[in-house]
């Protein structure tokens, strides 16, 4: 695998973060994945994603050396201290200007203690709300961001 060959990275291949994989490989964009079961990630490659340009990864610094840079990674893992632990094991491979969106309905008192904690270190955190069913991740997921207004021009799309 070509380091830095994706756009975009998911960690966590539940039903929801496999579908918007896939939604968003759709879309043109090549997306790497992980997931802390790691047989998961060749399941998904080997059944719904296989034929398409998702990159699986084996392990969090192999899912980081193939993100372009700014990195733009969103985690689909259950709220509250799964995410906290996740992104404490994302930090030594996250750079400033990097960018993690959490898509797991965190607390918004969480949301936005992530978002000053990862400013500090030069990181852009997002909190998005994301609704609609394994169809709707699929298809036509609702997806309501909020936090830092300097990730949006990365995010938006």
């Amino acid at each position: 695998m070509a380091e830095q060959e994706a756009d975009f990275g998911l960690i966590g291949l539940a039903v929801m973060g496999q579908n918007l994989v896939l939604n968003i490989n759709d879309h043109g964009y090549k997306v790497a994945v992980f997931n802390r079961t790691v047989a998961k990630v060749d399941v998904f490659l080997e059944g719904t994603a296989k034929g398409t340009q998702v990159v699986g990864t084996h392990s969090l610094k192999e899912f980081f050396q193939t993100l372009k840079r700014p990195r733009k990674i969103m985690m689909m893992i259950k709220a509250g201290a799964p995410v906290d632990m996740l992104i404490e094991e994302c930090l030594p491979f996250l750079e400033k200007g990097d960018i993690v969106i959490d898509g797991g309905n965190s607390h918004y008192p969480d949301s936005e203690r992530r978002n000053k904690e990862l400013a500090e270190k030069g990181i852009l955190f997002v909190g998005t709300g994301v609704s609609g069913g394994e169809d709707g991740a699929r298809y036509v997921p609702s997806i309501m961001p909020g936090g830092n207004p300097a990730a949006w021009p990365e995010v938006k799309e």
